[in-house]
């Protein structure tokens, strides 16, 4: 994986920018930290920081290929995973290859296909071409979102980058708040809206996206993908083979690298599926054993207490599939009070106020996992995709008005300062982008309502909750310089999936109980059927003293930004009680008490950190 930014302006000589492009490259440095590189047009400049995974030598970036008079320049971020059935399709054209990389892939096939390249490809990626002869740029992002691309407009020109940071490294891009990143930051956070950046005037691709900008005409996007409502004739038997059949051919073609590759194991299905997996993989490839990975919290085999969340503790379940396939596995334990100190860290990587420890414990984590592989393979999207969550199967949830993981509108309101709760409306701005992806939905005529109420909280975890999480596993894994990869993103399965009816998703009476089916064989019943479980959290005491006392020394801190927003008051009674004074989660089933606490210190420290002004 790697970092891109760029700029293109026509206005403008942009050959002699180097200082300002490699400003803008070395704040992404940690996305790639083997090779920095820059590139310069008249118009449009490129900086790319890379992660070297496939083909050292012939995989270097930004990369420029040539056919006839026409010059193609190529800034990208990911990986393809049919590489070699594109690569085959484009030989047969009659291209050659001077490397076996995917970036050279990626740049012949947009010099072949142009602008519908992205239709032939299948991997997660955010790329930008210069093409010489159109005097035009085209960016692109991955259809579920799995890399990121931000951009924003200055001066009569574009600028692009993988992360906020990137774009704020240019001197004339400003770190705001409007009323639109306020009410993005109170009503929505950590969450945000699907092509907003949060600070003023910068977005984000959406994924499955793309876009052109030239003269005339400016920044024009459309969208090359979206899932497609339509019957599903499939019967069980078949669904589940298909599922099986696709699943299993995404994680195969994920394991694709040059580098040491290993897997995340929480004990959950998600997690255990892609292990064992790739386990027989090694095994039948005699690459000898796989490395996995899990994650705990120093003082939970103490502190940990089973709620309707989180049942059980992981480690019972992780042992069954390490011992089963013999993999090399490498247990994690975080430090509580490192965790409170990675906070910051983990706010920085993510440009905005994050999910507190579940943030940090993934950046210290996906440390560890640094240490010993370059590329990790992990069980994020199947929740959303398989209809996981509570949200799904409770009608409470159901039929609750606007997005069922933001429960806490009246709470987060009460905290504000008087002048802010009159003039924001953070329940009216959170059921207007409620509607507005509900509106963008893909019927299926002849649905009856309840089927229909359910297909929409599909596709609004699609983009909003599983954005969240795909956004918080790309920032804290670059933030390490580690790849990680997501086979249940697959378009193949996501596409497939989507119109599989809630009877066979639900297989059962069980959450995921399609997945589950389909994965018989591969996982023993024990893991198989067990009860799911979220990304774990420190229980520990000294985690909640530590952020408790982070907080007072905001509260004692007349300058602290936050107060600029938040009631010192009511934030000092939330401090007092240990969080304890709120049993609704700020966001999802899990941020209250101390998360809630450590969210809040973040939002402090993000303001104070970018030197966030707020426009009134």
């Amino acid at each position: 994986m790697c970092g891109i930014v760029g700029w293109t302006d026509f206005n403008k000589d942009l050959s002699c920018t180097f200082d300002t492009i490699t400003a803008m490259g070395r704040a992404l440095k940690h996305r790639g930290p083997d090779e920095g590189n820059q590139w310069f047009g008249k118009h449009t400049a490129f900086g790319h920081q890379r992660l070297i995974v496939i083909d050292p030598k012939g995989g270097r970036q930004p990369m420029t290929r040539q056919a006839g008079e026409k010059r193609y320049t190529l800034c990208y971020n990911g990986e393809l995973y049919n590489t070699e059935h594109v690569r085959a399709e484009l030989a047969s054209r009659g291209w050659s290859f001077r490397s076996h990389s995917d970036t050279e892939v990626l740049l012949t096939s947009y010099m072949q296909w142009g602008e519908s390249c992205v239709d032939h490809l299948n991997g997660i990626f955010a790329f930008a071409v210069w093409d010489d002869a159109e005097q035009k740029l085209f960016l692109a992002r991955d259809r579920l979102g799995v890399k990121p691309l931000f951009y924003t407009e200055v001066d009569g020109g574009l600028l692009f980058a993988s992360e906020i940071k990137g774009l704020l490294a240019h001197p004339n891009v400003e770190a705001a708040l409007d009323d639109t990143g306020l009410h993005e930051l109170l009503a929505l956070g950590p969450s945000r809206t699907p092509g907003c950046g949060v600070f003023k005037g910068i977005y984000d691709l959406r994924p499955g996206h793309c876009a052109v900008y030239k003269k005339p005409g400016g920044l024009k996007i459309s969208r090359y993908w979206n899932v497609e409502s339509k019957p599903h004739s499939d019967n069980l038997d078949m669904t589940v083979a298909k599922v099986r059949e696709l699943f299993l051919d995404a994680v195969n073609r994920q394991l694709v690298s040059d580098v040491p590759l290993g897997t995340f194991l929480s004990g959950g299905v998600d997690s255990s599926a892609i292990t064992a997996i790739a386990a027989e993989k090694y095994r039948t490839s005699n690459k000898g054993a796989l490395d996995t990975f899990s994650i705990d919290f120093e003082g939970n085999d103490k502190h940990f207490k089973a709620n309707p969340f989180q049942p059980t503790s992981d480690k019972d379940f992780i042992a069954m599939i390490q011992k089963e396939h013999a993999t090399n596995h490498h247990s994690c334990i975080a430090d509580n009070e490192r965790l409170v100190k990675l906070l910051k860290e983990a706010t920085v990587f993510r440009d905005l106020p994050g999910m507190a420890d579940v943030d940090s414990s993934l950046l210290w984590f996906c440390g560890e996992v640094k240490d010993k592989v370059t590329v990790g393979l992990s069980g994020e999207c199947a929740d959303e995709i398989f209809g996981g969550y509570p949200w799904f199967y409770r009608k409470e949830e159901l039929e609750r008005e606007g997005f069922p993981w933001i429960r806490s509108l009246d709470f987060r309101n009460n905290l504000l300062k008087k002048e802010w709760q009159q003039k924001l409306d953070l329940k009216g701005y959170m059921l207007a982008r409620y509607q507005e992806t509900i509106a963008e939905m893909p019927k299926l005529p002849g649905e009856s309502a309840t089927e229909e109420k359910r297909r929409q909280m599909f596709y609004l975890n699609m983009n909003w909750f599983m954005q969240t999480l795909l956004d918080r596993k790309d920032r804290m894994s670059m933030g390490a310089s580690l790849e990680v990869r997501v086979p249940f993103s697959d378009h193949h399965l996501v596409e497939y999936v989507w119109n599989v009816p809630w009877e066979m998703k639900h297989l059962d009476g069980k959450e995921k109980g399609l997945l589950r089916k389909a994965l018989e064989g591969i996982l023993p019943d024990e893991v198989l059927y067990r009860k799911k479980n979220p990304y774990p959290k420190t229980h520990n005491p000294l985690y909640t003293e530590a952020v408790v006392t982070w907080m007072n020394e905001i509260i004692a801190d007349k300058q602290a930004p936050i107060f600029d927003l938040f009631e010192r008051t009511q934030l000092k009674q939330l401090a007092d009680s240990k969080g304890k004074a709120v049993d609704i989660p700020w966001f999802g089933q899990l941020m209250t008490g101390p998360q809630l606490l450590a969210h809040l210190c973040q939002i402090n420290y993000w303001l104070e950190h970018y030197k966030v002004s707020i426009k009134k």
